[in-house]
């Protein structure tokens, strides 16, 4: 009975969604017809004649995984790319190890997929979560997709110095290790960057556009964007050796549903296993004095399956426990002509879905196909309005990944009132189900979907579903209230998530002149990288 209810509801409103999504391609189909017929940007235009000598077209500030993806994309288009990076050292950090399957489609698409290659890195086919001693195994839906296509997980800094290796191979790529100080700036325009080189000396290099993604530490955000950093909680990490290199579901991501937050294992290579510890709050106990490890020891460990506790515990007691914060920060850009901000410097979400890096170059190929279809960046003014866009046409994909992020950590680390652990337990028992009740939120997590009426649709549907749980068979005025709280919690949950997105630029971009006027030039570079 239960499955009943909510099958109708999820199959009312997913007519609304399919109807929605017919009429946004119908009217993108217009717009394209439109500007064939109106002689604006033709797959001609597109081709820009390669310069290698020269100063540069784009000064690009970070290469992690957005500005290196970008410097190699706006490089194989023909332009001088200089990067400058803080450090160009291996990076060795404890997140950014996992990247979803809609991600590793973006890099394919980018013409980068085989950075993921010759690093040890592994093939997840989904994931798999644990209960109290029930687990449910989601798989993500790859029918359609080439044998290749799945999620990555590998070692960060492998995967970030293969991406600028690749970068750097083109010969009009020119990446400098150098700790840019602040933006050159001449009547509101951004027209460059001062820095400090390797040697510490003070240079100056212009350029008619520079962009900022010098990551979630970045300083030069402020002048490009309304910052609101949240750290959320923490997450401790280590790395396990498990015995025989597989978790107890091979090539998935184990998300244990413990008290008070979850746990995460997935393998970074073929004999490692990467454990982060998520600790709610701004503050945890110090990993100095013991007390992390008395935590763990007592806390978190009792809650794992066995395959698992055993080597967690020899783990904490090797004393190699890391720690980082988990930020969240909406996009809010402060459009400023010869600059853009992208990457974490511009956007964060709970990295609990491992959305980071699909995020990123699900960016990078929108701004690559803009940049397309302009030969010459140096009118600023013309090059910022044609770039409004940008923030628009990232939305879908972005706001999903980030509204899913945010939703879920909060439903996996329930306040302690009732209805928000009987949340948890709706979201558990409705992923259980099997069928559409787990394909589409995978779908969602893995970047594949990222569509937000998909993703409010299922969130509600679990509400629904819990609301079930408590009235069926017999319902009680105590367990109506209780159904009440939880759908009231729902909404307390997901709304102040996608208010913040913006509820207009998630659900009705097509209502936006901007997504419009960049969706034609999109869909025109699309239909280049066909031809070519």
């Amino acid at each position: 009975m239960e499955q009943y209810i909510v099958g109708g509801f999820i199959a009312f409103v997913f007519a609304l969604t399919y109807r929605y999504r017919y009429s946004v391609y119908k009217l993108n189909d217009k717009i394209s017809d439109d500007a064939n017929e109106g002689g604006q940007i033709k797959s001609s235009e597109n081709v820009i004649v390669g310069r290698k000598d020269g100063p540069p077209d784009v000064v690009i500030v970070g290469a992690g995984v957005a500005g290196s993806a970008l410097a190699y994309s706006l490089a194989k288009d023909g332009r001088i790319v200089q990067v400058i990076e803080r450090d160009l050292t291996q990076p060795d950090r404890i997140v950014g190890e996992l990247l979803q399957p809609g991600g590793y489609i973006k890099l394919r698409e980018l013409g980068m997929e085989e950075c993921v290659s010759g690093i040890d890195s592994q093939k997840v086919y989904g994931y798999t979560l644990y209960k109290e001693g029930r687990y449910a195994k989601l798989t993500y839906p790859l029918k359609e997709y080439s044998s290749d296509v799945s999620g990555r997980s590998f070692h960060h800094g492998r995967f970030i110095q293969r991406l600028r290796q690749k970068a750097a191979s083109l010969p009009n790529v020119r990446m400098e290790q150098g700790t840019v100080t602040s933006l050159i700036e001449e009547k509101g325009t951004v027209k460059g960057v001062k820095y400090k080189n390797k040697d510490g000396e003070d240079v100056k290099t212009y350029a008619p556009l520079t962009i900022v993604c010098d990551g979630c530490f970045s300083n030069l955000r402020k002048n490009l964007c309304i910052p609101q950093v949240k750290v959320v909680s923490h997450f401790v990490g280590m790395v396990l050796n498990l015995e025989n290199g597989n978790l107890p579901h091979p090539n998935h991501g184990h998300v244990i549903l413990a008290n008070p937050s979850p746990v995460l294992f997935y393998p970074v290579s073929s004999t490692e296993v990467r454990c982060l510890v998520d600790v709610p709050g701004q503050k945890m106990p110090s990993i100095s004095n013991g007390d992390m490890a008395k935590y763990l020891t007592t806390k978190v460990a009792p809650q794992l399956p066995n395959e698992l506790r055993d080597a967690f515990i020899e783990q904490i007691e090797k004393g190699d426990i890391r720690s980082m914060p988990n930020r969240s920060m909406p996009a809010s850009p402060l459009p400023t002509p010869g600059a853009v901000l992208l990457g974490d410097a511009f956007n964060m979400r709970h990295p609990l879905t491992g959305g980071g890096m699909t995020v990123a170059l699900a960016d990078v190929v929108v701004l690559r196909d803009l940049l397309r279809g302009v030969l010459d960046f140096n009118d600023a003014e013309g090059l910022t309005k044609h770039l409004e866009s940008f923030y628009t046409l990232r939305k879908p994909v972005a706001s999903t990944i980030n509204t899913l992020a945010g939703a879920l950590y909060k439903v996996f680390c329930p306040e302690p009132d009732q209805a928000s652990r009987e949340m948890r337990e709706a979201c558990f028992d409705y992923l259980s189900l099997g069928g559409m009740c787990s394909q589409g939120p995978i779908a969602l997590l893995s970047g594949l979907n990222p569509k937000p009426m998909s993703l409010v649709a299922h969130f509600f549907a679990v509400a629904i579903y819990g609301v079930g749980r408590l009235l069926l068979p017999f319902p009680s005025p105590k367990r109506l209230l209780l159904g009440v709280q939880l759908l009231s919690s729902a909404y307390g949950i997901i709304f102040p998530i996608v208010k913040s997105e913006g509820v207009r630029q998630m659900f009705f971009p097509i209502t936006i002149p901007a997504y419009n006027r960049g969706a034609s030039v999109v869909m025109k570079s699309a239909m280049f990288d066909m031809i070519t």
